[in-house]
């Protein structure tokens, strides 16, 4: 399995020439490719030699076990066999996982969508919610985020609200997040203590960059008008909003959340062109989803992903049966102890796949 490790060495030395390379230091994202390049590969060098030292020790403890006639020192030498058989199975198991094919997309910074479904307003709020439990949790992470679009109630929800997620490795974090959320929980309308059900959906899709996705500007219809907030009111005196369709698809994107009309054409058309390319990768998705069955995040919208129960202050995820009754932590962003558990899944599903 660890075949292609005998050639780090020279990998390492090519990748430090390139980092060197004018031609690389004057292209930007060319740079931060091979910098992240050389930074996986000095990780699976440094983890290859502690696994071929732990594998020298363990053949030198297992001779002198032979050897030994002292039962004090067989019991110490042992144990060292022990602990060490124990560290190569866990170096292995590390160096399994840096083998898993890398998502190209797990770089990339990450447009959020979240709308509300079944609930009405009680649906509307939840989107709320959400939205700042993400918010938190990009706090938490070192992230930085932006909202692009959104569409308010009055009462302090949201229909629809879109931002954009800008980080380290922000997609490789989210990207299990995409489905029906649920919520169970008693509206602060209800009069009788009733529990309601209601639903929102969420959206996990990558920025897309202008080199992956040209778009001709004569398949784009853009309207412009006027800004306006809850019930009506006009948030500006101004033809700021922009609509743009995208013909071929037709797709429709709307921003107005900026009083510039400049700056609301750049948000919808980075909103569309995310959209876009979601898109197509969702139609190749369709088309190998016979391969992908045993993973989760397929990236199926309508999939019933996780319950959030207010009254038994209970989170599950109904992919991986986790439940938690951790929810005030989880709202507040402290996600971790849901999203390493479904990282870990997916890595494990891919591993039986390579075996």
């Amino acid at each position: 399995m660890f075949a292609q490790f005998q050639n780090l060495d020279e990998k390492l030395i090519e990748l430090e020439g390139k980092l060197a390379d004018p031609a690389v230091l004057a292209n930007q994202a060319d740079y931060g490719n091979v910098a992240r390049e050389h930074a996986r590969v000095s990780k699976l060098w440094q983890l290859y030699q502690e696994f071929r030292q732990a594998e020298e020790d363990l053949a030198e403890n297992k001779e002198l076990l032979l050897d030994e006639n002292d039962e004090e020192m067989r019991e110490l030498v042992k144990a060292e066999i022990a602990e060490l058989s124990k560290k190569i199975v866990d170096l292995e198991n590390s160096l399994r996982l840096m083998l898993l094919p890398r998502d190209p997309k797990d770089e990339k910074n990450t447009l959020l969508e979240i709308r509300a479904g079944t609930g009405g307003d009680e649906a509307a709020l939840f989107v709320s919610d959400l939205f700042r439990m993400y918010s938190k949790y990009a706090e938490m992470q070192g992230w930085k985020v932006e909202v692009l679009s959104s569409n308010p109630i009055g009462i302090g929800g949201f229909k629809e609200i879109i931002g954009l997620i800008s980080g380290k490795k922000v997609f490789s974090k989210l990207k299990f997040e995409s489905g029906v959320h649920r919520v169970q929980r008693v509206p602060e309308t209800e009069t009788q203590g009733r529990i309601h059900t209601s639903a929102v959906t969420v959206a996990v899709i990558p920025e897309a960059e202008e080199v992956e996705l040209n778009i001709d500007p004569n398949e784009l219809r853009i309207d412009v008008f006027r800004s306006s907030g809850p019930g009506g009111q006009s948030v500006n005196t101004t033809d700021s909003a922009i609509r743009i369709t995208h013909i071929p698809t037709g797709l429709v994107v709307t921003c107005q959340d900026e009083k510039s009309q400049h700056k609301n054409k750049a948000q919808a058309l980075k909103v569309l062109r995310a959209r876009l390319l979601d898109q197509m990768q969702q139609e190749q998705h369709d088309r190998i989803s016979e391969e992908r069955k045993s993973q989760i995040g397929s990236g199926d919208r309508s999939e019933r992903i996780r319950t959030y129960n207010y009254p038994q202050g209970r989170m599950t995820d109904h992919r991986i049966n986790l439940t938690l009754y951790k929810l005030d932590d989880i709202l507040m962003g402290k996600l971790d102890n849901v999203i390493e558990p479904l990282i870990a899944h997916y890595q494990a599903e891919t591993l039986k796949t390579l075996q």
